[in-house]
């Protein structure tokens, strides 16, 4: 079995930005070789994501409106309070969504669905620059 690990960084903006990563997804696995076997993608860092959604404009609007809703900006939260940062919801809204996920591979290529992309979601409330570790194992 072959492990190939490869990073990359990504600039972000503030207020929940949405980056499509698929094409570096795709490069590293062809770079690999792997035909078959799984992609592992994590964001280090308690504020930012990695999830799969059709990354068109208006299915971006309606999950950052979603998620407003569910865990609001502007509301107080315990963290701001102890570290005065005010990106307290940004830290709930990373734990929900979680820092990785698994892709699997098949005849050389991510088994993704028609519309269906890899993003890094950062939620904080400033511009960041983005380490993604992306781990692709397989044959």
């Amino acid at each position: 079995m072959k492990v190939f690990h490869y990073r990359t960084t990504y600039s972000t903006t503030a207020a929940t930005d949405i980056v499509d990563i698929t094409s570096d997804l795709s490069r590293f696995v062809k770079d690999s070789g792997v035909v078959d076997g799984i992609v592992t993608v994590f964001v280090p860092g308690s504020t930012a994501s990695v999830t799969t959604i059709e990354y068109e404009s208006g299915v971006l609007e309606d999950l950052k409106e979603a998620v407003e809703r569910m865990i609001p900006s502007d509301i107080e939260y315990k963290h701001n309070l102890r570290w005065g940062d005010g990106n307290g919801y940004s830290h709930v809204r990373a734990a929900l969504m979680g820092p990785s996920i698994s892709v699997p591979i098949s005849g050389g290529k991510p088994d993704l669905g028609t519309w269906q992309q890899v993003v890094l979601i950062d939620f904080d409330n400033k511009p960041r620059t983005r380490k993604v570790i992306f781990t692709v194992i397989g044959e």
